[in-house]
């Protein structure tokens, strides 16, 4: 079929023209509308439901809201995992869903049952959605200034707030914009207990009082002289005045007593849960941009930075918006840097084309199928929705010497056949018909071989297809993108090149042996091939001593998820001890960024403590989140690397109380939100009880901190924070007309400071709050003698009706699939992950005692990985089945195909000495390398089989008898007589790999790990398919002569 295919395009070469050029139209406008972005969308399906519960403690938040909502999350449809995390005033559930869920079919199912559960959440109790977005959404951040000292930090807030971040959700593709750090403007009114208790007064009074007074309504219409007029009540609350003259409760003889006579009313801060900071200079206001989830990155931010240039005009005098992490960079560096690496391929491969044919025609053949094939890949990536990132493009840059393979082959095969006839005919001139016959017969008798051979190696890529979950997501778009030009390349030489042979194979074509590479090699590789056929079974004994050898660096390899990928920009993420005050909180964050500013290749440093206003960010006010931009590394210090630069910041910032971790921010924000732990490696421990869990945590760290390789260990405190416990008894309070209800209420406005209502001023929101004064709430005596007045006039106080006591509990409480639990943040440096972890895992087991009804998960990166082994362990043995059918269909022979299955594992000994002596670990990225080996030796092999095979049966045809002497000549002609195009498929992808193996850009440490067992393989795939594949088919080949010869 596929040789009556060549022959039809031969035929019909115009409208094989046509449409290639039609097709090559096609894909350069996909390949220009295909979205840009660094990395695959690595993030889960998920939906976020924040619930804002002002003032209450995470205990009460997770008994009342979160363990109420996870619980009713784990029945929705394609759920897997839900995560709950109760904060001071905060409860944030995130429901992570299968593959393949719809988004938004997911947020409805999330919606329809937070419906049903909203009955069983207290009033006060705010459940939404977040937006439809993820952590790996933070794209952009910026930084509010002031340098000329004009505005405040509360003014600039309220320009972030009110301004800059309505502005710019209107941009698309944005789904939220995200507040962090200054201070909040909020009225504050602080009643004096005595003047209350004078006036007889109850605190409920005062709180209905000004809700009453913040109000406005509308009276209907009126016509008034033929017009229609509308009626507007005006009552909202504007200035402190207005607040003063709020009545509150009638006095003797109809005299109003005002709030300004029962309290102090006063602007300041509201209490804040994040706090931002720049360079080390002080606080700062600053945004997050944070987009939709599948959306083109590159594109969104250039909008958002045009949005904000066009603000600027609008901005206040000396305020300025200062970029602080901008993942436009790293994708512009990923992009160039792999679109050069393509360019310096394409070279390569063209002059080793050209080294071995010196015909450039010819290898302009070889060439315009890379182009083309590059381009039909950008078709199909336009229209499944796969970015240009990476990793897609890393898929066709592996693929760049394999796709030229079948064009080598069918050039070197023509050129032959030519070769031939014009010794055959040395004073005829060829004709046309002659010439188009002439290169059907090449392409024809090679073609259909080669066809099998690039869908062998398409198919071997099957494994990383089955990849699931973020492993899937990440090396998936490398596998499409790989198959679809080595699929375009397979049906290039079929239809595309045997017509381009036809038009530009002409002239003085040189011969074979004319050409000194070509001598080179048949003088080198003859004595060698000749000594393998005289002792064929020492040839395979010696290459099953190879593979045995092999075992020493197999052994050896460190084993990772994936390797580092330098971002370009790195997240320093301590976490403090709980219980930390928001004051002291921005000393350390100013202290720690002035500390990383110190270093000379920082450019510049975005810290965050806390949470930004987002429910993408559960973040608690002990953990620090630190952005640090580098300069270029042409500014850098001589000599200094990556590596050193961040144990130099380790020595700079070493602060009591902090375990630094130092993480890639795209990395750590993909690990936070599919694993939750910030770290390479986290270690999760689940109960009933916290004391228990963190009992458990601290005995865990204290043995993985002694693991080599364990550069930090940290088990979050679940009992360090510090509360002031209020049990009223309730029949006193009841003595005084006072229900547990009533004494709560008195609680969280009077000591807590409960926000009541809220101005609006203009397009401004500021929040109004009530709390007694500073001086009768700072310390447990005074709150006992807190003076409260009931409903009935009675006067008392807080310690009459209850009793309380410092005690300590949970600082924040996080549960996974409704079961508490507790978390050990591990940092690794110098060491691969596998084997810190089964060390860790040895010394927990030995030396960590697990009460029952306590459990140990292993997280993080390691969990990735263990479920990559286990796909790829149950899915390449489905796959080598196909392969093996594909052979058999190719060769019609068991024996044949059994023989190049069997000599593949040995093809991958090369990759494995490779791996080991240039220090890298086995990762899933390695993994697909070695795929991708296997799948070019097996096309080797295919080739070297083909060349034997068709040797013989020339012989066989010419009337000779297949004996053992034909056999051995079969060999020699078939294997040493074309030497060339074998040696030129070794080298077109040799010179394609090479480009990547010297790189250094952004990517490089991927697309290393996927090229080094493959270059590796190169050296050891070759000898295989040009020693040992001879050696095994003289030995099969001399079985069934012995036996046609004794007439068995």
């Amino acid at each position: 079929m596929i040789a009556r295919l060549i022959r039809w395009s031969i035929t019909n070469r115009f409208l094989v023209l046509l449409a290639t050029l039609l097709v090559a139209a096609w894909g350069l406008w996909s390949m220009l509308k295909t979205p840009l972005d660094a990395i695959p969308d690595l993030s889960d399906v998920q939906v976020i439901i924040r619930t804002t519960y002002p003032g209450q403690a995470p205990q009460i938040v997770e008994d009342q809201v979160t363990y109420p909502l996870t619980t009713t999350m784990l029945s929705v449809p394609g759920a897997k995992t839900v995560r709950g995390y109760s904060f001071f005033g905060d409860s944030f559930v995130y429901v992570l869903f299968e593959d393949g869920t719809d988004l938004y079919w997911a947020r409805s199912r999330v919606l329809e049952y937070l419906n049903q559960v909203q009955g069983r959440l207290p009033a006060q109790a705010k459940p939404a959605l977040g937006p439809d977005a993820t952590g790996v959404g933070w794209i952009y951040e910026y930084a509010v200034v002031d340098r000329s000292g004009r505005n405040d930090i509360a003014q600039l807030r309220a320009l972030q707030d009110w301004f800059l971040k309505y502005e710019l959700k209107s941009v698309p593709n944005v789904a939220e914009v995200a507040s962090v750090g200054g201070m909040v403007r909020q009225y504050q009114i602080v009643p004096d207990p005595d003047r209350l208790r004078a006036y007889n007064i109850p605190l409920s009074r005062v709180i209905a009082a000004v809700r009453e007074a913040n109000r406005e309504a509308g009276g209907a219409v009126l016509e008034l002289g033929e017009a229609e007029y509308m009626v507007r009540v005006r009552g909202y609350l504007k200035t402190l005045d207005d607040f003063r003259a709020i009545p509150v409760s009638a006095g003797d003889g109809g005299t109003p007593v005002l709030l300004k006579d029962v309290a102090r009313i006063q602007v300041g801060p509201e209490l804040r849960r994040g706090i931002a900071e720049l360079d080390g200079e002080g606080e700062t206001v600053g945004g997050i941009i944070i987009m939709r989830q599948g959306k083109n990155a590159l594109e969104t931010i250039e909008a958002v930075k045009a949005k904000i240039e066009a603000l600027k005009p609008g901005l206040p005098p000396g305020v300025e918006i200062v970029p602080a992490y901008d993942r436009s960079g790293l994708i512009e560096r990923a992009i160039t840097h792999l679109r050069d690496k393509l360019i310096e391929e394409f070279i390569v491969v063209a002059l080793v084309c050209f080294a071995f044919l010196f015909h450039l025609r010819s290898s302009l053949v070889a060439i315009i199928t890379l182009p083309l094939g590059i381009l039909i890949a950008f078709i199909v990536m336009r229209y499944q929705g796969v970015n240009a990132n990476i990793m897609s493009l890393g898929g066709i840059a592996i693929a760049i010497g394999a796709m030229v393979d079948a064009a080598v082959v069918m050039i070197e095969n023509a050129h032959k056949h030519l070769e031939t006839w014009r010794h055959a005919h040395p004073d005829t001139r060829l004709q046309e018909h002659e010439r188009w016959r002439l290169i059907g017969d090449a392409a024809a008798e090679v073609g259909p071989a080669l066809f099998f051979c690039l869908l062998i190696i398409t198919l071997s890529f099957i494994p990383v297809f089955a990849l699931e979950a973020q492993e899937g997501r990440l090396f998936s778009p490398l596998a499409f993108t790989k198959t679809y030009a080595m699929a375009a390349a397979a049906g290039l030489s079929v239809t595309l090149v045997p017509v381009l042979m036809g038009y530009w194979i002409r002239g003085r074509i040189p011969d074979e042996n004319s050409n000194i590479i070509n001598r080179l090699l048949i003088s080198l590789y003859r004595p060698l091939l000749a000594a393998v056929l005289r002792f064929p079974r020492s040839t395979l004994i010696a290459s099953v001593v190879v593979l045995a050898i092999s075992v020493i660096p197999a052994t050896r390899l460190g084993g990772e998820f994936m390797p580092p990928l330098d971002e370009g920009d790195v997240l320093y993420m301590p976490t403090a001890l709980p219980g930390l005050s928001a004051g002291k909180a921005a000393e350390i964050l100013q202290l720690t960024d002035r500390l990383i500013k110190s270093v000379p290749e920082v450019a510049r440093v975005f810290g965050k403590i806390g949470r930004a206003e987002t429910a993408t960010d559960p973040a608690p006010l002990e953990m620090v989140e630190t952005t640090i931009q580098f300069k270029p590394k042409s500014e850098w210090r001589p000599g200094m690397t990556r590596d050193q630069l961040i144990e130099e910041l380790d020595r700079a910032v070493q602060v009591p109380g902090l375990t630094n971790i130092w993480v890639p921010p795209i990395r750590n924000r993909i690990d936070m939100l599919a694993t939750g732990i910030k770290s390479p490696l986290g270690i999760k421990v689940s109960g009933p009880d916290l004391a228990q869990i963190e009992r458990v945590t601290q005995e865990i760290e204290r043995v993985v901190k002694t693991v080599p390789g364990v550069t930090s260990a940290l088990a979050e405190r679940l009992t360090g924070g510090r509360y002031i416990d209020v049990t009223i008894d309730r029949l006193t309070a009841a003595r005084y007309g006072m229900n547990i209800n009533d004494v709560q209420d008195i609680v969280s406005a009077a000591i807590g400071g409960e926000n009541i209502a809220e101005t609006v001023e203009g397009l401004q929101r500021f929040p109004i709050s009530v709390r007694y004064p500073r001086e009768l709430r700072d310390s447990l005596d005074k709150l006992r003698d807190l003076p409260i007045v009931t409903e009935r006039g009675a006067q008392i106080t807080l310690g009459t009706i209850a009793k309380l006591a410092i005690v300590d509990g949970p600082p924040m409480l996080r549960s996974e699939n409704a079961r508490l639990s507790g978390w050990v943040y591990v940092d690794l440096r110098g060491r691969d992950l596998q084997s810190v972890v089964n060390d860790a895992q040895r010394a927990v087991r030995e030396q960590v005692q697990l009460p029952a009804g306590y459990s140990v998960a292993w997280s993080g990166q390691f969990e990735y990985l263990e479920r990559a082994k286990k796909r790829l362990a149950l899915v390449i043995p489905f796959t080598l089945v196909i392969i093996f059918v594909l052979l058999y269909l190719t060769f019609h022979r068991i024996g044949e195909a059994l023989l190049i299955m069997a000599t593949v594992p040995f093809a991958l000994c090369g990759g494995l000495w490779l791996m080991w002596l240039l220090g890298y670990n086995m990762s899933v990225a390695s993994a697909i390398g070695f795929i991708a080996l296997a799948g070019v030796a097996a096309e080797f092999g295919v080739i070297m089989l083909l060349y034997l095979r068709q040797a013989l049966d020339r012989r066989i045809a010419a009337g000779a008898t297949p004996d053992l002497q034909q056999v051995m000549a079969a060999i020699t002609e078939g294997a040493v007589l074309r030497v060339r195009p074998k040696a030129m498929t070794v080298a077109v992808i040799v010179a394609g790999l090479l480009p990547i193996m010297w790189s250094s850009g952004t990517g490089s440490e991927v697309m290393q790990r996927i090229a080094a067992p493959m270059i590796g393989g190169m050296i050891t795939a070759p000898l295989l398919s040009m020693l040992v594949i001879p050696a095994a088919w003289l030995l099969m080949r001399r079985r069934q002569a012995t036996h046609s010869s004794t007439g068995i």
